[in-house]
């Protein structure tokens, strides 16, 4: 296991400094998943939520919770993204939606932080929507599922 880096030689926490690594295109892609009602999911499928369309919410939610990464975890760097994408599929066998990000920089940071904050701004956002019909509603598994760039490389779930 490696040393953790945020922390100083006392044991405070710290911002990692990162002005002697080198610029390289970083990737991460993370995922994460809301299980709901069936009369939930087909409100949504057929955009008849008072509220409006739910996954287009939710997919800018997902950009703009990538985007301000930085202001809610505290030792984040804030980052110049050069491209987010948000995909959402059905889950059929356990009822509800899967949402997956990936964020992109050229920089001297990755960008993990930054799509795993996006796939919990898409799944509370699904929630928000959805809440009035299914307070029940159980968003799961928001994990990693691969980064590239940087001196760690690639790294897939296996």
């Amino acid at each position: 296991m490696t040393e953790l880096t945020h922390f100083d030689e006392s044991g405070r926490a710290r911002m990692v400094d990162v002005s002697a690594k080198d610029e390289t295109t970083r990737i991460a892609i993370a995922s994460g998943e809301i299980h709901m009602q069936p009369e939930t999911l087909a409100h949504i499928q057929q955009g008849k939520l008072k509220k409006g369309d739910v996954l287009a919410v939710a997919d800018v939610a997902a950009v703009m919770g990538a985007k301000k990464t930085p202001e809610l975890i505290p030792m984040c760097h804030p980052l110049m993204l050069s491209g987010i994408r948000v995909s959402f599929s059905e889950l059929e066998e356990n009822c509800g939606l899967s949402v997956e990000v990936s964020v992109k920089c050229n920089g001297k940071t990755g960008v993990e932080m930054e799509a795993l904050t996006a796939v919990g701004a898409a799944l509370l956002t699904i929630y928000d929507m959805c809440k009035a019909m299914d307070k029940g509603m159980r968003i799961t598994a928001i994990q990693l599922e691969e980064k590239s760039g940087g001196k760690s490389g690639e790294w897939k779930r296996a």
